[in-house]
């Protein structure tokens, strides 16, 4: 029988053929049973991507037969995520370089049982890491394998089990700062001669509840004095080398508009008198960035965590007899949240301002009472029933 020749008199492989219009094409059935179709200018181009083909086809037939290990699923899974944002993905490969690095993430998984991801989990737990995030990397894996159920390949995901059965939820409770504790933290940076420059970014913090982000990548484009709001409707992240970009915000309920305190209002007119010294730098598009470094550059979430670290070891220092829990920006999130719910507000509009996609979050996570607050509210109900009014 002939062998197939392309116009120049060269013999064809199987599956290759050369088109009237002398467009090369190769055809090939996927491991699914599905027939595709590839096309290239030049037979070399297209024998470069049929090599490529064959790599893919040899490494879909493994993942058909579950002959891959579960690092090899992780990357297979990850793959395929192609929206997430640069620092979600960031975190997603090193999540993936420790398990390859680890015994579990060489297990072929069709004989990976819920017991060994049980034992990885305590292993973990021994390693240092924190409960939350050995969920988060639960979260991760079983969607991997819940992708190889989805195609028939296995039958059952082994990572279907709660992480609570297995170890003891030890996460730690940040906790809001009462408040004394912020009218003397305050009023310590005010008067400090080293910290009396960041006294208007706590106002600020405590009286609008930002993120890391939302309160990095603010501008002056998203002040609106005129109707006393603040804008949010993006932050500003980091890559996996340090250089800052913008995007989104976490969630779509994170785009919402903060009103602007009076407090608040003094603060960032602080900021802006500070500001018309120099011009930031311009971040895709983004520029007059508010909280900046000495080199014109949006501070980053590590930045301010080091500047919160400094300004509370010398406050403990100075008051060595006040009791002041861990001071980080998110803190003063929480605070935000727990002053807002402890004046009565409405908890739909607090997940509004706080941006919250869930009110569980809200209600859970974000707020917190305290002994002052609940006896406060007793004896406030005490009076009044003895009042007659309720």
């Amino acid at each position: 029988m002939e062998r197939r020749k392309d116009n120049k008199g060269r013999v064809l492989k199987t599956g290759e053929s050369q088109r009237k219009d002398l467009l090369y094409q190769y055809r090939y059935t996927d491991p699914l049973g599905k027939r595709q179709t590839v096309y290239a200018p030049t037979l070399k181009e297209l024998r470069d991507k049929e090599d490529e083909i064959q790599r893919k086809l040899n490494e879909g037939a493994d993942y058909v037969r579950s002959q891959i290990t579960v690092a090899q699923l992780l990357e297979r899974y990850l793959s395929l995520k192609q929206n997430l944002k640069p620092g979600t993905m960031t975190r997603y490969k090193y999540m993936l370089s420790v398990v390859t690095d680890s015994n579990f993430g060489n297990k072929q998984i069709d004989t990976v049982k819920p017991s060994d991801c049980k034992k990885w989990v305590i292993t973990l737990s021994e390693e240092g890491k924190k409960y939350g995030t050995i969920r988060d990397y639960i979260v991760l894996i079983k969607s991997a394998f819940q992708m190889v159920v989805d195609d028939g390949i296995l039958v059952k995901n082994p990572f279907s089990f709660k992480l609570s059965t297995v170890l003891i939820d030890n996460t730690q409770v940040r906790a809001a700062l009462t408040e004394r504790q912020q009218m003397l933290f305050l009023k310590f940076l005010k008067e400090d001669s080293l910290y009396s420059k960041y006294y208007d970014w706590v106002v600020v913090l405590l009286g609008t509840g930002m993120r890391f982000g939302e309160f990095c990548g603010l501008t002056i484009n998203d002040l609106d004095f005129e109707n006393k709001r603040i804008n949010i409707d993006h932050q500003l992240q980091r890559k996996a080398d340090g250089s800052p970009y913008i995007t989104t915000t976490k969630t779509k309920s994170s785009v919402r508009k903060i009103p602007m305190t009076s407090e608040v209002e003094q603060s960032l007119r602080n900021i802006l008198m500070k500001q018309k010294k120099h011009k930031s730098v311009t971040i895709d598009g983004y520029k007059d960035f508010l909280f900046t470094a000495t080199d014109k550059k949006p501070r980053s979430d590590r930045s301010l965590c080091l500047i919160f670290g400094r300004m509370e070891n010398k406050f403990k220092k100075l008051h060595p007899d006040i009791d002041m829990p861990h001071i980080t920006p998110h803190v003063l999130r929480h605070t935000f949240c727990t002053n807002m719910l402890n004046a009565g507000i409405d908890i739909k509009s607090l997940q509004y301002l706080m941006g919250h996609s869930s009110i569980d979050m809200t209600i859970n996570r974000y707020s917190h009472s305290s002994y002052e607050r609940v006896e406060e509210q007793m004896f406030r109900i005490a009076k009044e029933k003895q009042d007659g009014q309720i």
